[in-house]
């Protein structure tokens, strides 16, 4: 898909680890011991610096080879930026490839729905959050509005057609790993229930067992939702179509130029591949 977009340059390319000083606390646990604390996540480690970090499993690069991927990190999030620009001007982009063909024709769309029936999932039960966003604008002609973040993420979605997932980073305990489901993960719908991945689901598990997506790309969790109080968030961009590997690099460098535009901060950006899976920040 030819948007234009800015590049990624060499120093957002590369990916910058954050490092942050942790602090002894009360074992969330429940047991004896103590817990390491640090603004970004609670997550365990040693004294001092604690690196975290997003990644694929090996198998899912393996058996997902036209995987695309890329991760942003950006801190400095408020609830009060003013997004509306850029809603319009990536809501028109959808708008004009949704008056050529519905979403169920797009490339990006009929991957995932290729990916879900392959999964055991019937793909008009189980939509990529792309889709739904998509079917949802095509009908009403707009998307709600929930957080400055999710909005402009929403929007991007949209014009791409390719789900983006916006984190609360606070919430994921040290790490997060997209990896097919062991069925014993903890997952809390928008609603406070607490659900069990099937076995065999590909999932997004952090060091806790905690499920922050369900079906993949289907649906995020309640629990890392991202909220008025979040001020770091991990985005993550997904897609398998044939060009993926060069609109999800687009995608990813507007994403992050919208970010530093929108919140006056420098994001930290990566692609993933099977050869360079980790993303630390």
């Amino acid at each position: 898909m030819d948007l234009p977009h800015p590049q990624i340059g060499p120093a957002a390319q590369q990916c910058f680890i954050r490092r942050v000083r942790c602090f002894p606390g009360p074992d969330w646990t429940g047991h004896s011991g103590t817990e390491w604390s640090c603004p970004i996540a609670r997550s365990g480690g040693q004294s001092g610096a604690v690196v975290m970090y997003f990644q694929h499993a090996k198998d899912i690069w393996t058996d997902y080879p036209a995987l695309a991927a890329g991760a942003v990190f950006v801190d400095g999030i408020s609830p009060d930026a003013p997004v509306e620009q850029q809603l319009v001007r990536y809501g028109s982009i959808a708008q004009n490839r949704l008056a050529v063909r519905p979403e169920s024709e797009l490339p990006e769309i009929q991957a995932w729905r290729r990916t879900y029936a392959r999964l055991g999932l019937k793909p008009t039960q189980y939509r990529c959050a792309a889709e739904s966003l998509l079917r949802r604008f095509r009908k009403e002609g707009a998307l709600p509005r929930i957080h400055p973040l999710v909005d402009l993420c929403n929007a991007l979605s949209l014009a791409y057609a390719i789900p983006v997932a916006a984190i609360d980073a606070s919430k994921v305990a040290q790490w997060l790993e997209v990896r097919y489901a062991d069925g014993d993960e903890e997952y809390l719908t928008f609603s406070g229930e607490t659900e069990h991945p099937q076995a065999g689901e590909v999932t997004f598990v952090d060091a806790v067992g905690r499920s922050h997506a369900r079906r993949w790309t289907n649906r995020q969790s309640g629990y890392s939702a991202v909220q008025d109080t979040t001020t770091t968030a991990l985005i993550v961009v997904e897609a398998l179509h044939e060009t993926a590997a060069d609109d999800v690099a687009a995608l990813t460098a507007a994403l992050a130029h919208e970010l530093g535009e929108v919140w006056s901060v420098t994001p930290k950006a990566q692609l993933l591949t099977d050869a360079r899976p980790r993303f630390e920040f």
